[in-house]
């Protein structure tokens, strides 16, 4: 079976996406700090090419209760 090549949409909405580490310094002005399991899920989405609607529902999975 051939694997698929995923394609990369880019996004036309207005306005500008902040990286890992811009997001952090502007968090830690308001004394947000990111958790290391917090660090891990980001590295393993990286690592696994999530796209966002699927690194949401990750991040909703680790919350999920029961």
């Amino acid at each position: 079976m051939r694997k698929q090549k995923r394609l990369i949409k880019k996004n036309t909405a207005p306005g500008f996406v902040l990286g890992e580490a811009s997001f952090a310094k502007l968090s830690a002005v308001e004394g947000i700090r990111l958790k290391p399991a917090m660090k891990q899920r980001a590295a393993r989405a990286a690592n696994k090419g999530l796209s966002p609607e699927e690194y949401r529902e990750a991040i909703v999975r680790a919350h999920r209760k029961g």
